[in-house]
């Protein structure tokens, strides 16, 4: 099999399908028989210069796609595979991968560069292959080896970088990378491709630069090597220069001061003249520098700095000459831009981060860009009138309402003029200039808003008309209205300003969503995405009837998507779409109708006709319908309380096929959240459904296939079904409190250190806290005994938590809450608990302090519960 092998790689890229197929099912025999001989192989063909192109190509995708996978359990399963190889095997490939460096076809070396990294990834944090950096860095010390291959083992340097953690090198090694990156970045030694690689690995090894970085010597050496490459005649080397400058001024904030001067200058040089993908880096850089600032504005700190992060005030610094560079950039306007999304030029970098300046510095921004905009707004050229409004639009976040009020007041009917400009893109803008307007300053919840009852019917009016216009305009326009509906919002009585336009915008908004000439149907996304928001910002006594026959109209619309003639995936892609956004409008009436006493009735009314649409949606097996459909279902649950009973018979088995739906995972995660929905409205009624939920529910916790971030709402929804169902729930107690302690177990190992991780672990204590909150109070009138020899460890576990040195405040709540749960239902059988805990008075003093009133109420209501216990 292994001397066929460059036969099946060519084969399987044939034009003819049956010949395909074959090769693809042989090398997937030849796989599966014996693995390690397979990776062998291929890496042989790879490093084969006798071989041909196209079958060391493909060797290369098929083994790097042998090593790694984006699904987390697959690529889990790969790792195990390759541990399992014996060494002398693995010795052998990597030998065979580190050869093809040299290889003298350059796609064989870059693809070689990532495999190794792939293999470094799974055995370097393993303390395995040891002598991967040495062999590398030898390459690129002796002096005779030719430029292609230092070129190659700067890129593997780099990818290596890219996949490991700065943990799993020592500073030796650090230092050795960082050194042979620098040197090949210089430019009296290397060749182009070398330099280019040893900039772009440098990009990836910033990260591991920590301690190099507190040197001064060496933090000079190393940005003076990137300023002058920044400068090079080459425009990629440029490009990867200031990328590593942008990726320096997010990670080494603290220490960019002496450079500033010198940083303003390239920066500034790049912008003004150079080519568009150097400039787009160096105006990055800028937008870096203000999210660091606004970081610490907010949180006092910056990611990877400590508490004692020093907030340089770079921004407030460079304003006088950063603003005009940004404001220049402005006039820089693409002919289509307004037209795609994916579009990304210097005119929207620099609106961009002038967003960000103004977020940054406040008020200061706005005399710099106030005489730009009223220079300009007025002018024949478009470019000047887009540019200028662009710039006003960009300032609205981040200054204070007095110093904007006034100039938005005055300025608000010259935009709503600019809506009938003769120019397309002064349209766009404007209607998205008109929409942050909305958005930051009209609020009159607060006592302020640009909007007022003179000037709203102007407003409205030009929207409607503007809805009408090209598409680009209509979707900005639906953006526009989204914020004027939401500023109504919690109003009160102001909300009745908007009562009587509502059923012309609702007319306008649905004919939007109707029409056929807008790319990808993002048109009819924003234009129900905004009917969302007028009916959940409307004033429900007014409007109640308004609503109601949008309810009936968007019934309507429903059931005549289920008699579409579908020709093509297409077709059922468009039904799929069109249906998930009218579930969506369904769920958000249900919620506003239901909202008070005196609508309630009507929607319970209509809720047979709406779960009977809802069940025949579910037969058009599409997960974005499910998940809408879903979400509506569970409002309705809500709305209608013990009533919903009569439509579990037919929506179990959906209910079922939701849970088992792992693939489609998010339709998984929401339909635990409406078992949790339904449990809480029929209260004892779910028990007949109760055991092949369980069921459903423990098996989904073993899985390792379904995706992690269902499971918290697995534990959660244990704690509704719990209360729903009382004593009852005794016979699954023993499997759910060993699952929620081998839950627990993994939130203490957990590594903290990873972000996303964190949330995860967050996420998880949380939804354990919840469950036994919800079991403790659903036995606490029966049998509350139940949970005696489980008191123990739930203590355990909120010890650990209250340990933890940064702790989530919704996992705070969550502790000091199961700790009243646990006293107010086992009562005196906690005293000598509570007693031998001194860590529970720390708790619940730190809670008492805090400027949350819910938490202090919680941890109030905590204290009585175990003051009764303990006295």
């Amino acid at each position: 099999m292994a001397m066929e092998i460059t036969q099946f790689l060519l084969a399987a890229q044939s034009p003819d399908a049956n010949i395909r197929t074959q090769a693809e099912a042989s090398l997937r025999q030849f796989q599966e028989q014996n693995l390690p001989l397979f990776l062998l192989s291929l890496s042989v063909e790879l490093a084969n210069n006798e071989k041909p192109l196209e079958s060391r190509r493909l060797a290369g995708i098929v083994l790097k796609n042998s090593l790694d996978a984006k699904d987390s359990v697959r690529k889990e399963h790969l790792v195990q595979q390759w541990m399992a190889i014996e060494i002398s095997m693995k010795a052998q490939i990597k030998d065979l991968l580190l050869r093809t460096l040299g290889s003298s076809a350059s796609e064989a070396r870059h693809t070689s560069a990532q495999v190794i990294a792939k293999v470094a990834s799974i055995e370097i944090p393993r303390k395995q292959w040891p002598e991967l950096i040495g062999s590398l860095l030898k390459n690129m010390t002796q002096q005779e080896n030719p430029a292609a291959l230092k070129q190659a083992t700067l890129e593997t340097l780099g990818y290596v970088c890219e996949e490991i953690s700065h943990q799993d090198l020592v500073q030796d090694e650090v230092n050795s990378v960082l050194t042979a990156v620098v040197q090949g970045m210089n430019l009296a030694e290397h060749s182009r491709e070398v330099r280019l690689a040893a900039t772009k690995a440098l990009y990836n090894a910033l990260d591991f630069a920590q301690t190099n970085f507190e040197n001064d010597m060496e933090r000079n050496f190393i940005m003076k090597v990137v300023c002058e490459t920044a400068i090079s005649k080459e425009a990629d080397i440029r490009q990867a220069a200031f990328e590593c400058l942008v990726s320096i001024a997010s990670t080494y904030y603290d220490v960019l001061e002496p450079y500033m001067q010198t940083l303003f200058q390239l920066t500034s040089n790049a912008v003004k003249g150079d080519e568009e993908s150097v400039a787009l880096q160096a105006i990055e850089f800028w937008s870096s520098i203000c999210d660091e600032e606004i970081e610490l504005q907010e949180y006092g700190t910056v990611e990877g700095g400590d508490s004692g992060s020093t907030h340089s005030r770079f921004i407030e610094k460079a304003l006088p000459y950063l603003v005009p560079l940004l404001l220049d950039t402005l006039l820089k306007q693409e002919e289509d831009q307004d037209q795609d999304d994916s579009i990304w030029n210097i005119s929207m970098a620099g609106g961009t981060c002038l967003g960000l300046v103004a977020r940054t510095v406040g008020d200061s921004v706005v005399k710099l860009v106030m005489p730009f905009v009223e220079g300009n707004i007025l002018k024949p050229d478009w470019h000047c009138r887009e540019a200028a409004t662009y710039a006003f639009g960009s300032i609205l976040e981040g200054p204070s309402i007095e110093t904007l009020g006034p100039l938005v007041s005055n300025g608000l009917d010259l935009l709503l003029n600019a809506m009938r400009d003769e120019n397309n893109h002064v349209k766009d803008t404007t209607a998205w200039a008109l929409s942050r307007i909305f958005e930051f300053l009209h609020c009159p919840a607060s006592g302020f808003s640009v909007v007022s009852p003179e000037n709203l019917q102007r407003i409205v009016t030009v929207l409607l008309e503007s809805i009408n216009d090209a598409p680009n305009v209509s979707e900005k326009v639906c953006g526009a209205i989204y914020y004027l509906a939401q500023g109504y919002e919690d109003a009160g009585a102001n909300s009745s300003h908007l009562t009587q336009y509502i059923p012309t915008i609702i007319s306008e908004l649905l004919k939007t969503a109707e029409r056929t000439d807008g790319s990808d149907s993002k048109i009819r996304t924003s234009a129900y995405e905004t009917l969302n928001e007028v009916v959940r910002s409307s004033n429900i006594v007014e409007t109640s009837q308004i609503i109601l026959e949008l309810l009936k109209s968007i019934l309507q619309k429903l059931g005549q998507t289920l008699e579409l003639q579908i020709f093509s995936s297409d077709d059922r892609e468009k039904q799929g779409d069109l249906q998930a956004s009218l579930c969506a409008v369904i769920q958000v009436i249900i919620q506003k109708l239901s909202s008070t006493d005196e609508t309630k009735p009507s929607i319970l009314q209509a809720a047979d006709p709406i779960m009977f649409l809802f069940l025949r949606v579910f037969a058009c097996r599409r997960s974005t319908v499910h998940e809408e459909a879903m979400l509506a279902i569970g409002a309705l649950a809500h709305a209608s309380g013990p009533e919903f009973e009569k439509y579990m018979p037919e929506l179990y088995k959906y209910l079922e096929m939701g849970l088992q739906n792992f693939e489609e995972y998010e339709v998984c995660g929401i339909t635990v959240g409406v078992i949790g929905d339904i449990c809480r409205a029929l209260e004892d009624k779910v028990l007949p459904y109760c055991d092949g939920i369980m069921n459903h529910l423990v098996r989904n916790l073993q899985s390792a296939e379904l995706h992690r971030s269902v499971k918290p709402p697995i534990f959660a929804c244990f704690g509704d079904i719990a209360l729903a169902i009382g004593e009852q729930f005794s016979k699954y107690i023993e499997p759910t409190v060993a699952m929620m302690r081998s839950a627990a177990e993994v939130c203490a190992q957990m590594d903290n250190s990873d972000e996303e991780l964190m949330d995860y672990g967050n996420q998880l204590k949380r939804s354990i806290f919840e469950a036994y909150s919800g079991i403790l109070q659903g036995f606490k009138d029966s049998k509350p005994e139940l949970m005696l020899p489980h008191a123990g460890h739930l203590f355990q576990f909120i010890e650990v938590v209250f340990r933890e040195k940064y702790r989530d405040e919704s996992v705070t709540k969550a502790a000091v809450a199961v700790m009243g749960d646990l006293a107010d239902a086992l009562g005196p059988n906690t005293k000598i608990l509570f007693k031998d805990n001194a860590f529970c008075v720390q708790f619940l003093g730190e809670c008492l302090q805090s400027d949350d009133e819910t938490l202090k109420e919680t941890a109030n209501w905590t204290q009585v519960m175990i003051a009764r216990v303990v006295s």
